[in-house]
């Protein structure tokens, strides 16, 4: 018996580990040559290419597919209710976390740098930039990745619409749901290139900007890094034992590993969600949660940034000398953290309006920009493992709450097929 289960085991994991070591290939080769392993990247942006050729498609077709096949509307509702709920709890407990971290570990200690005092900075102007992040004035600027929400929310309304006409839709809601086993069929494609493609991304990049991970943000990262894994580990375990007990967390490391090191090397939410989608269907979330709460998730719901934010807020606040205690100043961490994870996170641009919003809360000069622009830039990596595999959690969360804890014993995905 024992054979059969390894082979079981192999099967599960080998394309990850796959992956994992045409990565670590990579890493090897960006650190063996250096500046000179450049002339890979263009392997890596090829796979690249394809991932964001697919997902304006992808979400297009699986959301309108989703929300067109809810017969029911009040369950569409409960889904879009409970998912908002999970990604602010979640986010909130991220930035919580991370702040017990710096308050014990600040990373900017010992840092001291010569910039000038607090100037008065002219308060943000988001409105425009929230009008943006929801609408376009164009549908052919719908057809663009940059345009995620409004597309989203297209999908949304037109599955809507299409649920409203009933009988007389079936034909097209059969047609969307072939659609949408084609596009998860043309990502199984594109996946065999994944091990080249992510492999040659990796080795550009480390031999492009690995040596400044060793400056002046080393502390920083040494607080990052660790605590990111970290969160992946336990904090989504504790999730998915929440969402189905005993098994979840099993299940959920089983399928999560392939998106966990897309994230990773990608650095793209967008260009995970393909994936996501793929490890999703094999965990069993229902077809129509899964088809919206992950497109909408990839483009609000960070909780990687939440962990970012805080650890930006507490790294300025000792460059500039001043103590990171309080509740007041606690809440209003919290505050941030939250929005730039889960509200600005859907604006376009909302990582530098996020990193704007800190500078200008807190009344720092505008030299302060650019050091926590960096930080995000630094952080990149791992905060986009955590925020990609953070949607698969939160769609086990929702699934729990709407279909009850045994979800995972009603077989939703045999039923599809």
């Amino acid at each position: 018996m024992a054979q059969p289960k390894a082979q079981s085991i192999w099967r599960s994991y080998r394309f990850s580990v796959i992956l994992l070591l045409s990565i670590i290939i990579g890493s090897l080769l960006g650190l063996a040559l250096g500046k000179k392993a450049t002339v890979l990247q263009p392997f890596g942006d090829i796979f690249l290419n394809l991932m964001f050729t697919i997902v304006v498609p992808l979400v297009l077709v699986t959301v309108t597919s989703a929300v067109a096949s809810i017969a029911n509307l009040r369950r569409l509702g409960k889904i879009i209710g409970t998912m908002l709920v999970i990604f602010i709890i979640t986010g909130l407990i991220a930035a919580i976390i991370t702040t017990i971290v710096v308050v014990i570990y600040p990373p900017a200690k010992g840092v001291k740098l010569d910039l000038p005092k607090a100037e008065q900075i002219q308060p943000l102007k988001t409105a425009d930039q929230i009008v943006k992040a929801f609408t376009v004035n164009d549908f052919q600027a719908l057809l663009s990745r940059r345009s995620m929400m409004p597309l989203i929310i297209f999908s949304i309304l037109l599955g809507l619409s299409i649920s409203l006409l009933k009988e007389k839709a079936e034909p097209l809601v059969k047609i969307l749901n072939i659609l949408s086993e084609a596009m998860v069929k043309m990502i199984s494609i594109i996946m065999y290139y994944a091990p080249i493609g992510l492999g040659a991304y990796f080795a550009a990049l480390v031999g492009d900007f690995g040596p400044q991970l060793l400056g002046a943000y080393g502390r920083a990262m040494l607080v990052y890094y660790p605590l990111s894994v970290l969160y992946f580990f336990i904090a989504f375990a504790i999730y998915a034992y929440f969402a189905s007990g005993r098994e979840g967390p099993k299940k959920f490391f089983k399928a999560i590993f392939e998106p966990a090191i897309t994230a990773l090397a990608t650095q793209s939410s967008l260009a995970t969600l393909p994936v996501n989608l793929k490890a999703a269907r094999r965990l069993g979330i229902p077809k129509d949660i899964r088809e919206i709460v992950l497109p909408v998730g990839a483009t609000m719901h960070m909780d990687g940034s939440c962990i970012s934010a805080i650890l930006k807020i507490s790294f300025l606040f000792g460059i500039f000398g001043m103590p990171f205690t309080g509740a007041g100043t606690f809440i209003t961490a919290f505050f941030v953290a939250v929005l730039s994870g889960v509200v600005m996170s859907g604006v376009p641009g909302g990582g530098l309006i996020g990193e704007m919003l800190i500078v200008s809360l807190y009344g720092f000069p505008p030299e302060a920009f650019p050091i926590i622009a960096m930080i995000g830039y630094l952080v990149d990596p791992p905060a986009t493992m955590v925020n990609a595999t953070g949607d698969t959690v939160a769609a086990m969360m929702v699934t729990r709450l709407i279909e009850g804890k045994d979800w995972m014993k009603k077989k939703f995905v045999e039923e599809e097929a």
